[in-house]
C-alpha cells in the first residue's frame, strides 16, 4: 500500500474530517471568545479596581550592565498574562456548559425507547393462522 493512499484513507476517516471541523470552529470562536474577554469582560473588572487596566500591567527589569545603553528594558507583562487566563477560564466554562447540554440531549435520546423489532416472517404467519381459527369459532 502506498503512503498516499494510507495518508488518504486516514484524512478521510468521520473522526479526522471531525477534528478539522472542529478546530476551525474553535478557532473562529476565538475572536469571539477574545471579544467578549476584551471587550465585556474586563472593562467591569478595571472598573471595580479603579480603572486598572490588566494589559498594561507589567514589570520592568532593570538595564543589564552587559547592554548598550539604547538597548529597549525588558518587562514582565503579567497583566496580559493575566487576560489570558481570564480568557482561558471563560472558554473552559462555555465548553462546560456545551458538553454538558450536549450530554443532556444524549441521554434524552437514549431514554427514549427503542421501537420494537419487526417479527420474523413464521411468527407472523403463525399470528395470522391463530386469528384465522379464531374467527372459525
Amino acid at each position: 500500500m502506498s503512503v498516499f493512499k494510507e495518508f488518504r484513507e486516514f484524512a478521510l476517516k468521520g473522526n479526522v474530517v471531525d477534528l478539522a471541523v472542529g478546530v476551525i470552529i474553535g478557532a473562529a470562536f476565538n475572536g469571539i471568545v477574545q471579544s467578549l474577554v476584551n471587550d465585556l469582560v474586563m472593562p467591569p473588572i478595571g472598573w471595580l479596581t479603579g480603572g486598572l487596566d490588566f494589559s498594561d500591567l507589567a514589570v520592568t527589569l532593570p538595564r543589564s550592565p552587559l547592554a548598550p545603553a539604547d538597548a529597549e528594558l525588558v518587562t514582565i507583562n503579567y497583566g496580559k498574562f493575566i487576560t489570558t487566563l481570564i480568557s482561558f477560564i471563560i472558554v473552559a466554562w462555555v465548553i462546560f456548559l456545551l458538553v454538558k447540554a450536549i450530554n443532556r440531549m444524549k441521554r434524552k435520546e437514549e431514554a427514549k425507547p427503542a421501537d420494537a423489532p419487526e417479527k420474523p416472517e413464521d411468527i407472523k404467519l403463525l399470528g395470522e393462522i391463530r386469528d384465522l381459527l379464531k374467527e372459525r369459532t
